[in-house]
């Protein structure tokens, strides 16, 4: 079964509402920092400490930073944002297989790449993995990601989340427009 666009959109939104009315507003970039947290203080137990009061720390700045937020919560990973994540990836996992797996047809690259770049799958993940980098990058110089500036900031009418969401489609629109020139 394939959600039809409009109601996954009405659902997505119900989602949200849902989020900030019981949680707090959805954000997921915030994770990769901890799980990179998790990992380096695995390998360097020195990196996050609790200091005498209760507080934690750590020997990164950005870890450190306020008030040891990021190093509690790579110390404590079992809280609700890092718990959101691991249950997003499973949700689309479970999701995918309820419906009898991802089919071979959706499965093959789309029509407008082999327009513009050939059959080159190879081509597409290194492409995606370095979108997906300077995507992750940008949300974490912009303290956010898209569903924590964009989703969740317009849906609270934060003006810094308008203005996110008309940067990033003024920047995804042209770069669409120069990667496939060529129509499918």
């Amino acid at each position: 079964m394939v959600l039809n666009w409009k109601t996954g959109g009405v659902l997505l939104g119900f989602v949200f509402f849902l989020a900030v009315l019981l949680v707090k507003p959805i954000g997921v970039s915030t994770q990769f920092v901890i799980l990179d947290a998790i990992v380096a203080d695995a390998v360097n137990p020195e990196l996050i400490t609790q200091t005498e009061d209760g507080a934690y720390t750590s020997t990164n700045e950005y870890l450190a930073k306020s008030k040891g937020k990021y190093a509690k919560n790579a110390s404590n990973p079992l809280n609700y944002s890092f718990v959101f994540v691991i249950a997003m990836m499973l949700g689309a996992f479970l999701s995918a297989m309820a419906r009898g797996g991802i089919s071979k047809e959706e499965r093959k690259l789309p029509a407008i790449w082999y327009a513009n770049y050939g059959d080159t799958p190879m081509k597409r993940y290194a492409v995606a993995f370095l979108g997906g980098f300077i995507v992750l990058y940008g949300a974490r110089l912009a303290g956010g990601c898209t569903s924590g500036h964009m989703m969740s900031g317009m849906m609270q009418t934060s003006l810094s989340g308008y203005i996110f969401a008309a940067g990033a489609f003024a920047a995804a629109v042209p770069v669409a427009m120069m990667m496939y020139r060529k129509e499918a």
